[in-house]
């Protein structure tokens, strides 16, 4: 497994996306897809406190066990859960962030957290004070780097300047793939002048650019786009959606390269990309992910922007 940076931190290519843990995976099927990654060379876990309805954390931190050493966890804080979870909140206030990670803490057992990230924009709380608490976390060594999500290319710059010349955001996840492509508009251009690592979620379109999706055939029974709420279905669903994916499948057998390889691949062709998060339920999903890490020749990389733009 290749290793890229990110900050001061060291990753691993492809990431393992933690969102199973805890609702549809219980502890022993975290378990095994953790320690596969470990095997395969993974060293990135991204998880939430909201992941899981906040077991995600929990069962990660069970898993990593005597090997946290080995790997960079990245969490989030800043995104609220229904009335049961009344102490998760969207929020990015100073208070907030520092309970939100003493929290963090305490379900990972682990007295650090490597990359500590805000999930979405808090448009009630001033960045200024958002990054001084982050950077305070990084002084009490609660926290080594952090970064942010769902981000725009201005809200980057403003992140920049509202560090004041200390620590800044050292990452941004968005949703970047093959058919959604949205981080083009600015955000990999600020990346490259603010020195941000790309952290693409849903690299997979929601499973849109694997094998398992037939273009035009109803998504397989309990996968994402079959549980996932009308609204969104439909959006992924929509003709021009299928309709890009569709060009993607035939070019994949066309050139005889899996359709994994190449929504992963695609994006690792991305210098800003430091890692492909993925979700993975089991290890034979975890070994796939891998595998499809390669280096894209040129030509293909060119095609597959000509297919999707």
């Amino acid at each position: 497994m290749q290793q890229r940076s990110l900050g001061s931190l060291t990753v691993s290519e492809v990431g393992i996306g933690c969102n199973n843990f805890g609702l549809r995976l219980d502890q022993a099927g975290t378990d095994a897809v953790v320690h596969a990654a470990l095997d395969h060379g993974v060293t990135l876990f991204d998880t939430s406190n909201t992941y899981g309805e906040t077991k995600s954390e929990l069962q990660l931190g069970r898993a990593l066990g005597a090997r946290r050493g080995q790997v960079t966890i990245a969490t989030k804080f800043g995104m609220g859960l229904d009335d049961r979870f009344p102490a998760i909140k969207w929020s990015a206030s100073p208070a907030y962030i520092e309970a939100a990670c003493e929290a963090s803490l305490q379900r990972l057992d682990t007295d650090y957290i490597d990359l500590y990230q805000l999930h979405f924009p808090d448009a009630a709380t001033p960045l200024e004070d958002t990054i001084a608490t982050l950077q305070t976390l990084v002084e009490k060594g609660k926290i080594r780097e952090f970064g942010c999500s769902n981000f725009d290319a201005a809200g980057l710059h403003n992140a920049t300047t509202a560090a004041k010349g200390g620590r800044p955001f050292r990452s941004v996840q968005n949703q970047y793939s093959l058919l959604s492509r949205e981080p083009e508009d600015g955000v990999l251009a600020a990346c490259d002048e603010l020195g941000l690592g790309l952290l693409p979620y849903y690299p997979l379109a929601n499973g849109m650019l694997t094998d398992k999706f037939v273009p035009g055939e109803a998504p397989p029974e309990g996968s994402r786009l079959s549980t996932m709420p009308e609204n969104r279905r439909s959006h992924w669903l929509g003709d021009d959606m299928v309709e890009q994916a569709r060009r993607v499948h035939a070019y994949a057998k066309e050139i005889n390269t899996p359709v994994l390889t190449l929504a992963f691949s695609w994006l690792l062709s991305h210098p800003q990309v430091s890692s492909v998060i993925a979700g993975a339920s089991n290890p034979s999903q975890v070994a796939a992910n891998v595998a499809a890490a390669t280096s894209l020749d040129a030509h293909v990389v060119e095609r597959l922007n000509e297919l999707t733009k």
